[in-house]
């Protein structure tokens, strides 16, 4: 499993996903992130999913980037050429791999804004090829082990956020799943691309550097907590027969 996640706002686009990777018994840590910038063309890609599909379609990606960089100048052409790579690593491999018990599963995020884009764009595409773009109404899309850092973006993020105040909710997006899951780990890669910039900026943080952030807002919650305005929740320790639940 893997934890990636995209935020689109008005001002760009913040990207973050984990490093770990899982194979049987052993874990390591890998890049989930493939970027390019270039003048004008700027765009990242990560990936859940099978790292043996991963590599290859990237792999093959890579060369057409490099041939013919100049035919993609808006980003959802970028994203049906990977997508087509996709499908091509299906036909060589998809049998094989569903008859040794693995699932063809690549699930990609791919964010970017080429030279005429008007903003940047944000994109899910699935492992048959197809994508939808990911919008002001619902400004994320989380790949890979979501359930636990879903519930912290709806509660605090909306399309109008600056960018810094969406990489926070990242964080802790990726900090509630980590928690609840034991294939979602430290160091982490980010992203982030601001409207017109053309340039992504990408850094990776450890958990040393970041721990700080998580014991804060451990303390905060519980002291949140502690002072709901619940007091009618007391009527759940009310002895009172009178209001006691009827046994059938």
């Amino acid at each position: 499993m893997t934890f990636c996640l995209g935020i689109k706002t008005k001002y760009g686009i913040v990207g973050l996903s984990d490093t770990r990777i899982t194979s049987g018994s052993e874990t390591t840590t890998s890049k989930k992130v493939y970027t390019v910038n270039k003048k004008k063309h700027s765009f990242f890609i990560m990936t859940s999913g099978l790292r043996s599909v991963r590599d290859k379609a990237i792999t093959y990606f890579s060369e057409i980037i490099e041939e013919r960089d100049d035919k993609f100048n808006k980003l959802y052409k970028a994203v049906n050429e990977f997508g087509d790579q996709i499908k091509r690593v299906a036909k060589e491999d998809k049998e094989h791999l569903e008859a040794a018990g693995l699932s063809f599963n690549l699930f990609s995020i791919i964010g970017g804004q080429l030279e005429e884009d008007k903003s940047p764009k944000l994109y899910l595409l699935y492992p048959q090829g197809n994508w939808i773009e990911i919008r002001k109404g619902t400004p994320f899309v989380i790949i890979g082990n979501s359930g636990g850092g879903n519930p912290v973006l709806r509660r605090s993020l909306t399309y109008d956020e600056p960018l810094d105040y969406a990489l926070k909710c990242a964080f802790l997006s990726f900090d509630a799943t980590r928690i609840s899951a034991n294939d979602v780990d430290f160091p982490i890669d980010t992203v982030v691309l601001e409207n017109d910039s053309y340039n992504i900026i990408e850094k990776r943080f450890s958990q040393q550097e970041l721990e700080h952030i998580s014991a804060f807002w451990n303390g905060r919650l519980r002291e949140a907590i502690k002072e709901l305005p619940a007091d009618v929740l007391q009527k759940a320790f009310d002895k009172d027969v009178s209001e006691s639940p009827v046994v059938v």
